[in-house]
């Protein structure tokens, strides 16, 4: 027992790494690749932890108390989750009804531990996230996945037990499971596709906790000696020390982004296999690391660290849905939201997981006589009682009103229709314009009939001259952006006839680099460069020394910065872009963050994507900074 006790403080420490690296994700997810690192963690945990349990009892009793083990889980993890689901409702019902449509579906898929497939199903895209709908609850699909584990892991330990019988064939079944759902999440992954299915997938992400079984079934914590020779307690050390430096590095090298290839062809499962390691290193008695990893900070963070998982992303959402200008004040902003996450997940300690975790009839009967008593001054219970009763009304009233709210459908608004039939002209027009850029044709429409005749003079009350709006009618363009690009392309073309653009939702640099190549190896990379991207995430300096390479210090770039006030990467973005334009010559920043920062009717409601009359000020802009500096 004395053993078993020293391991729980060390995993306590373990799962403080875990939430910590989860809340740096969500704070800044380009830096920071351990939020959603941190659910191995968690899972490679649970599979050891359970199993070891479960074969534990078999070898010394020879059997298994399912009862108390289904009813231990419900104590730990329904009294919070409940309390999540229904103070979030209340909220969501007082505050922000825009998120009520499909909260009824949210809250039973939570409870029946399902709510990661509902999730595969009924994902948010690119619009929903944009126009401020994100949901509170997306976090929530690994505690389903979690649930499932809980209640069909136990059953499958139990056949093992009474089939296989033997801990060898045993553990190369659990072996096998592993690594199929390891090879699953491989083959299943397609560049471009997405990738809700095998993200959210019990069957793709099992490989986490059959990590933490197979530990289990070799790595016994009843079994392990604290009585190891100096060298090899040494040896232990070194490869625990190993294990966290890789676990560290992991979690903020960007080949771990979960948008890219390798996270889902083998990143993932070295992680977790790198986790399990350093798992078995902290569970061994012999070990130093269970002792390092045990101080107050992180044992108050481990202990609380299923309130801070459940709670981060609601105070996130809720809060920043408040504040319009998290980029103007990062740091501050982030660290309010941090305290209010500690103390929340401290209150729902203290009052919810600690009280429910050893709760019986006699002790509800004491608390509700306590509460109910109007003679007597139990002030905390009365309080607590009261605080429940409201909270579990309004949040019922939400739940019940859900079924009869229409969401609006971002993805079919006037934005998102605008750029998805840009889309469509882009891919038609451009056909011809990359044959002109390719046998380098400058069909210039300047001839003398267009120098006496105005064009596109209704542009004109936008800030561009009729000057450069004929130059235009001739200026060479590349253009490769996001979704801010491409709610305006159809005026830019307008503007510019031979721009060749390709722009689309949910592009980032590190992903569009090999369109640039692309482009360039087909001759269709013309002397002047536009690019538009940023709105998505920050990126890392190589990356954009990456770009610039391919380009080329013979062509002109010029970079759109970033107006995307409500994400805290937006400064980060357009510093990155100051500090190249110095590094490159040929590099010409386009600032509409600072033409366009005091204009926010320009803007849709997400404060990022121009409406129609600002997508005529972004690309008159663009087109004469690019007219006035740009190769002919």
């Amino acid at each position: 027992m004395k053993r078993k006790n020293r391991f729980i403080t060390g995993y306590a420490g373990l799962r403080a790494l875990a939430v910590i690296g989860v809340i740096l994700y969500h704070l800044n997810p380009n830096r920071f690749m351990g939020g959603y690192l941190g659910v191995p963690i968690f899972l490679v945990l649970s599979g050891y932890l359970v199993t070891d349990h479960m074969f534990h009892a078999y070898e010394e009793r020879g059997k298994y108390d399912f009862k108390s083990f289904y009813v231990r889980r419900i104590k730990k993890l329904y009294p919070q989750m409940i309390a999540l689901l229904w103070g979030c409702s209340a909220y969501i019902l007082l505050f922000q009804q825009n998120l009520l449509a499909k909260l009824n579906q949210i809250v039973v898929a939570n409870l029946l531990n399902v709510y990661n497939f509902w999730q595969i199903k009924n994902g948010q895209s690119y619009f929903e996230r944009f126009a401020s709908n994100e949901s509170p609850f997306v976090h929530l699909w690994t505690m389903s996945i979690e649930g499932q584990f809980y209640i069909i892991w136990p059953l499958v330990v139990f056949l093992l037990v009474k089939l296989a019988k033997k801990k060898k064939i045993i553990f190369w079944i659990i072996t096998a499971l592993t690594v199929f759902s390891a090879l699953e999440m491989a083959f299943l992954f397609k560049p471009g596709v997405d990738t809700s299915r095998i993200y959210y997938g019990t069957d793709t992400r099992f490989f986490s906790l059959g990590l933490g079984a197979m530990l289990a079934v070799f790595w016994p914590t009843w079994k392990l000696s604290a009585n190891l020779e100096k060298g090899d307690r040494r040896l232990l050390n070194v490869i625990g020390a190993i294990a966290l430096v890789g676990i560290l590095l992991m979690s903020t090298s960007p080949i771990f982004n979960p948008q890219k290839a390798f996270a889902y062809r083998g990143g993932m499962f070295l992680f977790s296999l790198v986790t399990m390691i350093f798992v078995g290193v902290i569970a061994h008695p012999g070990s130093s690391w269970n002792k390092w990893l045990t101080n107050p900070v992180f044992s108050w963070i481990g202990s609380r660290s299923y309130g801070i998982y459940l709670y981060q992303f609601p105070v996130m959402i809720f809060f920043e849905d408040k504040v319009k200008d998290i980029a103007d004040h990062v740091i501050l902003y982030h660290l309010i939201e941090i305290i209010l996450i500690l103390v929340i997940a401290e209150l729902s300690y203290r009052f919810i997981e600690k009280p429910f975790g050893r709760i019986d009839w006699e002790k509800l009967r004491q608390f509700l006589s306590k509460a109910l008593n109007l003679q007597a001054n139990h002030y905390q219970s009365k309080a607590l009682f009261a605080t429940g009763i409201v909270v579990f009304i309004l949040g019922s009233f939400g739940i019940l009103k859900a079924p009869t709210v229409k969401a609006e459908n971002p993805n079919h608004s006037e934005l998102a229709t605008q750029i998805k039939s840009n889309r469509n002209k882009q891919l038609k027009k451009n056909k011809k314009l990359i044959k002109e850029a390719q046998s380098k044709k400058k069909k210039s429409t300047t001839s003398k009939a267009a120098t006496t005749k105005p064009v596109n003079k209704d542009f004109e009350k936008y800030g561009i001259s009729q000057v450069d709006l004929q130059l235009a009618q001739k200026i060479q363009v590349t253009a490769i952006g996001d979704s801010v690009m491409a709610g305006s392309s159809q005026n830019l073309q307008k503007l510019m006839p031979h721009l060749i653009v390709d722009a689309a939702v949910s592009r980032q640099l590190g992903d569009t680099i090999p369109l640039f190549e692309e482009y360039k190896k087909k001759g269709a990379l013309n002397n002047n460069v536009l690019i538009g991207l940023g709105t998505n995430g920050a990126f890392a300096p190589k990356e954009l020394d990456r770009l610039m390479q391919i380009i080329g210090p013979k062509r002109q770039v010029f970079w759109i910065n970033t107006h995307v006030p409500t994400r805290d990467w937006q400064d980060q973005v357009n510093g990155e872009l100051d500090a190249a334009a110095k590094k490159y010559p040929n590099l010409t920043i386009i600032k509409w963050h600072e033409f366009a920062g005091s204009h926010q009717d320009w803007f849709y409601d997400d404060h990022t994507h121009p409406t129609t009359e600002g997508s005529k000020f972004y690309s008159a802009y663009v087109t004469k900074t690019l007219v006035t500096k740009g190769k002919y």
